[in-house]
């Protein structure tokens, strides 16, 4: 399907498919066997400048939106969406910077992110403090020209591979929420170091890692924005950041499907293709159906967010929660369409499987993502004056 696409979108489209083809489909299984970040991929994407989709400009990018930046997402993710998250994670730790650093900041960090040269990492998530953000730890001492932070954070995506980091520690315990800020934190930094890389069900290529904190020492203009906007910022990074999420579940869905389809028509039992069976023929169905579903969901939520509305926290949401379930529902339903073979390491279908399940979880789990949607329902309707009832 068309879906109105321009020309350029259709050709970013068509240069990310390529290298999911020619340079990821070949080595996504030894990448996660050996749970090996993927820096020769890395190294293609930013010859292509896809680092730089969302990046005005000025600052060395592309110029494009969400929209554009979901269209390399799931095509990546078609393919492995280990390889994709450790792409589009550096686009999560550059959006701070991108809404609310100074101009002096964008000058300084997005022009480096826009071509690839370095990575960047969202620092929030810590062992007491996920979903539950108020939970944060980590602090940021002002000392004259100079702000030192203290803690630790948990489950960092590119932690270690990344060279500049988004990181929300608090400055002012006191005010609660509103005692919350971001800096900016680079690798080399004193008193910045990283603790042990996990080992992960799914995503094996994408390094995850603790960030350590010891009287780590950065000056004061690495603070974003200013003092008591650090949950401000995380809300707002992640209404921009979801719908690339949702991108890699509508990918990884697509990715299940065609696998799916392919072995249907070929694997043979009572002398017929299993497609000809109409219980085959109706678990492909629903899978094509939601997968499709769930691209329209994307691209029209991603179109709506391009056009600047003032609230998106719903449909960000909505978006993720329902591409996630989608794809985690498309995988285990081509792993049960290629039976024993669907269970073994031979198909991709079994790392997709793996895969799928952390697009429940991160960048708040689909659980958060529902009580979002609620809340906003609740805002809505009761500033409604007609009643429905």
């Amino acid at each position: 399907m068309d879906y109105f696409l321009t020309e350029e979108q259709k050709m970013i489209q068509e240069l990310t498919e390529q290298i999911s083809r020619e340079k990821i489909r070949p080595i996504r299984a030894e990448l996660d066997e050996a749970e090996e970040f993927p820096w020769e991929i890395m190294r293609y994407l930013a010859q292509a400048d896809l680092f730089g989709l969302y990046i005005p400009e000025q600052y060395g990018g592309m110029g494009g939106g969400i929209f554009e930046n979901c269209l390399a997402v799931e095509k990546l993710g078609e393919a492995c969406i280990g390889i994709a998250t450790s792409f589009a994670a550096s686009g999560l730790g550059a959006y701070p910077i991108l809404l609310f650093g100074s101009e002096e900041m964008k000058q300084k960090y997005l022009p480096q992110i826009a071509s690839g040269k370095r990575l960047a990492a969202f620092g929030l998530t810590e062992p007491g403090a996920g979903s539950d953000v108020s939970g944060i730890r980590t602090v940021a001492v002002r000392d004259g020209d100079h702000y030192i932070l203290n803690g630790s954070k948990q489950w960092i995506t590119n932690g270690g591979e990344s060279e500049i980091y988004s990181v929300l520690a608090i400055t002012d315990r006191i005010k609660g929420p509103r005692g919350g800020s971001f800096f900016v934190v680079e690798t080399g930094d004193p008193g910045f170091s990283f603790g042990k890389k996990e080992k992960k069900l799914g995503i094996r290529a994408s390094t995850t890692r603790e960030l350590i904190f010891q009287d780590c020492r950065i000056p004061a203009d690495r603070l974003i924005a200013k003092e008591g906007m650090g949950f401000i910022i995380a809300m707002k990074t992640f209404d921009k950041s979801r719908p690339g999420i949702a991108a890699l579940g509508v990918g990884l869905a697509q990715g299940a499907l065609d696998v799916a389809v392919e072995y249907a028509r070929k694997r043979v039992q009572f002398n017929k293709p299993i497609i000809s069976f109409q219980a085959i023929q109706h678990k492909l169905a629903d899978m094509a159906t939601k997968t499709e579903a769930s691209r329209a969901l994307l691209y029209s939520i991603a179109r709506y967010m391009d056009s600047d509305p003032r609230e998106v926290s719903k449909v960000a949401a909505m978006t993720k929660v329902f591409s996630g379930d989608v794809a985690m529902e498309v995988a285990t339903s081509a792993v049960q369409v290629l039976g024993g073979y669907g269970y073994m390491k031979d198909y991709p279908v079994e790392k997709m499987m793996r895969d799928a399940k952390i697009l429940q979880i991160y960048e708040g789990t689909n659980e958060i993502q529902r009580n979002i949607i609620g809340q906003e329902l609740n805002k809505e309707y009761g500033r409604l004056k007609e009643s429905f009832i």
